[in-house]
């Protein structure tokens, strides 16, 4: 029996699945001519996110280096979300195909918008 594989993104990394060709996105927003020809943005659908960077705790910096802790790791939290479209520089993500799919890998400070449908509650 197959054990089922996941991906883990690590730090500020955002797993896209782009959309392909096309001048205007799934969720209404146009792209304009110069951008898709020179593919300098893409657009695509949030799949998963990473922790986000870690966050110094400077609480410490007044104690001895020495000394043991066991304060938990922070982490700055990630605005992109699983669900949201986002449009982001092409030449900062990288193509990876995992189990036959093809996605993109891209650092959070490469997206330049976030498109998220908010749902009421």
């Amino acid at each position: 029996m197959e054990v089922p594989k996941k991906l883990i993104l690590v730090g500020d990394r955002v797993l896209i699945s782009p959309e392909e060709g096309e001048e205007r996105t799934r969720v209404g927003l146009y792209l304009p001519a110069t951008a898709i020809d020179a593919q300098q943005v893409q657009s695509g659908l949030v799949i998963a996110v990473g922790p986000g960077d870690p966050a110094p705790d400077l609480s410490t910096l007044d104690d001895e280096p020495w000394k043991t802790s066991d304060r938990q790791l922070r982490w700055r939290p990630m605005q992109a979300r699983v669900g949201d479209h986002a449009i982001f520089f092409r030449k900062a993500a990288v193509e990876i195909t995992f189990e036959e799919r093809k996605y993109l890998v891209v650092p959070l400070a490469a997206i330049l918008v976030l498109v998220r449908e908010d749902l009421p509650i």
